[in-house]
């Protein structure tokens, strides 16, 4: 489908009404009215890919992990785990109508890897809506490319295996992930603490630790669906390296007016601005995120995302914990 039809079903079916959010809400009880995936779906998609996905049931949202295991990358010459920024992903939902399917994807490539998948992703029958940096001073130099469509599930996962079928993203491209073991961020960092700051409960993963937090304070849709934490729409925190010297990185999603006051928040409490774009095309209302690098003790940098995430929706807070 051309992006003329992409952005015309995304206005025709784009309301913005703002979603009430108790302080009492959780998660859970957010009802999306989208139809869900289907086993039949999931497992086209699964065949397609070579890799069982993940499901999550509340937003109707399928989604494949593509981690870029084989990179080595260092940050300001310091070791990170892939873990802490570097695994992208392919998801797929239905519009609102229930009648297509939505296929959006965070590709993680390097600089010589761009160019040659823009080529494939096109040739493959789908889109880029996005291309940009997500860090500063990481070795080697790592970009980020948006690719989406619309059709059915099994189609949408055929042209993207055929996209990335050549790449390092595909799954059988990769390396045999290491056997676990080793410190986790458990032991690293004292969860409770950065929780009763950010006032979410993240994910360890290894020696890292995410927060992911959505935007259930208004309703944003693109390319006829609604958009949701599981499909890229969601602020992130993630935590690496020790207690006293961590490393923070992250994504806000916002609106526009919210842009600037999150800036100045985030450079009040010393981290760094990386970057400043969209990831979508035709996404009502207009959706910007911005990508920002600290380091120092993981308390002091936890406050800083908690301080941007208090920005947004007018600084209402729902209390609410993403798992």
């Amino acid at each position: 489908m051309k992006r003329r039809n992409f952005l015309q079903t995304a206005l025709l079916s784009s309301t913005t009404p703002l979603l009430a959010i108790s302080s009492q809400q959780t998660n859970e009880n957010i009802v999306f009215a989208t139809t869900p995936i289907s086993e039949a779906e999931m497992a086209a998609i699964d065949k397609a890919l070579g890799k069982k996905g993940t499901y999550n049931q509340t937003q109707a949202v399928y989604t494949v992990a593509l981690p870029r295991n084989d990179l080595k990358v260092t940050i300001k010459g310091q070791p990170v785990p892939i873990s802490f920024g570097f695994g992208g992903w392919v998801s797929f939902k239905k519009t609102v109508d229930g009648k297509q399917t939505v296929m959006m994807s965070d590709t993680v490539l390097l600089q010589e890897e761009v160019n040659p998948l823009i080529s494939a992703t096109h040739a493959s029958g789908l889109e880029i809506s996005a291309i940009h940096n997500h860090f500063f001073y990481e070795e080697p130099r790592v970009f980020y490319m948006h690719l989406h469509g619309m059709g059915t599930a099994e189609e949408l996962a055929t042209k993207f295996a055929a996209a990335i079928g050549q790449t390092k993203l595909f799954p059988a491209n990769q390396p045999v992930p290491s056997a676990g073991g080793g410190t986790t961020a458990k032991e690293i960092f004292d969860l409770p603490a950065l929780d009763a700051i950010v006032k979410y409960t993240g994910v360890v993963n290894g020696p890292t630790y995410k927060y992911t937090v959505g935007r259930e304070d208004v309703k944003i849709t693109a390319m006829g669906a609604e958009m949701t934490a599981a499909i890229g729409l969601n602020s992130w925190a993630s935590f690496t390296g020790t207690k006293e010297q961590a490393h923070i990185a992250g994504d806000i999603a916002m609106l526009e007016s919210e842009v600037n006051t999150v800036v100045k928040t985030l450079r009040e409490h010393n981290l760094e601005v990386v970057a400043l774009h969209h990831h979508m095309l035709g996404e009502s209302p207009r959706t910007i995120f911005l990508h920002y690098y600290g380091q120092g003790p993981a308390t002091t940098l936890a406050q800083g995302f908690r301080a941007a995430l208090d920005v947004l929706g007018k600084g209402k807070k729902s209390g609410h914990s993403m798992h």
